[in-house]
């Protein structure tokens, strides 16, 4: 096994979790240790996900059910970014989601108006969404380029969502992709993993320091480029989407500072950490 270079000692910890903390049902090699680890040394330790279709209270129950007992703030998700943003930007707007009852379920619980009527419609919300169907495309696309009223944002901008044994599930950009294939309407925000404005949110609620703080996950363009844009470290873990090849073609900017065959290295060669 190839060790990295000594990491340094953070204060918080970020962590992505499929394919970092667990994939499927089952938490990866290393990561019980590593977490327990790192709480028993006093650090911050939070959980951050780009999938819109659970709250933050399912991914604590699961985590918990997983063998590592988590509490609800300690969750972050690109949900709960673009609910503040809608509410920060455009709080009179009308919002048509195309996503899951998680994000049908927040907008309405934050009190934002939602709507299916084109000629209303200010907002259009893409997201992963496994009932997406043709009268969804139709809504977005007579709002959109139709009406020429309202804008074009999603949750996240993933691909796809990795499943155990290398298959994957269409994510929200395969969806923002056929709104902007037929509407020629670029997407203007992004608010999960690499946005500034989830790692906004998260600091203001925990005080987190992104100079004190290191985001460790499994992708690329996501997690790594998360911290090249917010100024954290990055450590990569090798367990799930990025091999060393794709990571030898990885442009700058979504290079990682450290390189992990398996995540609780973060515990073996952190040197103050022992």
């Amino acid at each position: 096994m190839n060790r990295p270079a000594q990491i340094p000692d953070f204060e918080s910890y970020v962590f992505d979790l499929d394919g970092t903390i667990y994939l499927g049902e089952a938490l990866l090699p290393g990561a019980q240790r590593l977490i327990e680890g790192l709480r028993a040394r006093g650090k911050r330790v939070i959980f951050c996900s780009n999938n819109p279709t659970k709250r933050p209270e399912d991914y604590a129950d699961k985590l918990t059910r997983l063998g590592l007992p988590t509490a609800v703030p300690e969750v972050y998700t690109s949900l709960a970014a673009t609910v503040s943003w809608i509410r920060r930007t455009m709080p009179h707007a009308a919002v048509f989601p195309i996503g899951e009852m998680p994000l049908v379920e927040a907008l309405a619980e934050a009190g934002i108006h939602m709507s299916d009527d084109p000629e209303r419609i200010d907002l259009v919300v893409s997201s992963y969404d496994r009932t997406f169907e043709y009268r969804k495309l139709q809504i977005a696309f007579d709002a959109l380029w139709f009406h020429r009223r309202a804008r074009l944002v999603t949750t996240n901008p993933d691909r796809f969502c990795p499943f155990p044994g290398g298959r994957g599930e269409p994510d929200a950009a395969c969806i923002t992709a056929a709104i902007t294939a037929g509407t020629q309407i670029e997407c203007e925000a992004v608010f999960g993993k690499p946005s500034k404005d989830l790692l906004e949110i998260i600091a203001a609620e925990t005080g987190l320091d992104p100079a004190t703080s290191v985001m460790v996950g499994d992708r690329l363009a996501t997690d790594m480029l998360f911290a090249k844009n917010t100024g954290m470290r990055s450590a990569l873990v090798l367990t799930g989407e990025t091999d060393r090849g794709l990571l030898a073609a990885a442009p700058e900017e979504q290079r990682p500072d450290f390189v992990l065959d398996r995540i609780d290295d973060l515990l073996d060669v952190d040197l103050a950490l022992r």
